[in-house]
């Protein structure tokens, strides 16, 4: 890989963060934004593993050469980090909505506990299930 093209996906990561973010930061309505924020950023996000496939997986392949093979396991490495990760930020946002309604819940009766903790570990299920998920990719 040539450093001009090094360059250009260093710059298409950082755009595509930069990009969103920053135009969703410096608008007047915050609410209203955020969804176009999120589908700009998906785009940009999507654009740049094109932009890395084409630049980095490209050329010859042949029997011997076993850069079809290095493209493989790539693209199971990039799935096994996206549902660790998706999961885990999944299990993230339903752990902070029932823990926190299983807390108000409790303030008022108390022998409810064991029954929003088993709603909470449900929650939690859910990023054990993309590690399990992840280590069938990987294995």
């Amino acid at each position: 890989m040539t450093m001009t093209a090094k360059f250009i996906l260093v710059v298409a990561l950082v755009l595509s963060i930069a990009i969103p973010f920053g135009a969703y930061l410096l608008s007047e309505k915050k609410k209203g934004n955020f969804k176009a924020s999120v589908i700009a950023n998906s785009f940009f996000f999507f654009g740049t593993l094109l932009i890395a496939h084409v630049l980095l997986f490209t050329g010859t392949a042949s029997a011997a050469d076993g850069s079809a093979a290095a493209s493989v396991d790539g693209w199971r490495y990039l799935a096994a980090a996206l549902s660790t990760g998706l999961s885990c930020i999944g299990g993230g946002i339903a752990v902070a909505s029932a823990a926190s309604a299983a807390l108000g819940a409790m303030s008022e009766d108390s022998s409810i506990m064991g029954k929003a903790l088993i709603f909470v570990a449900l929650a939690e299920g859910i990023a054990l299930y993309g590690l399990i998920v992840s280590f069938s990719i990987l294995g």
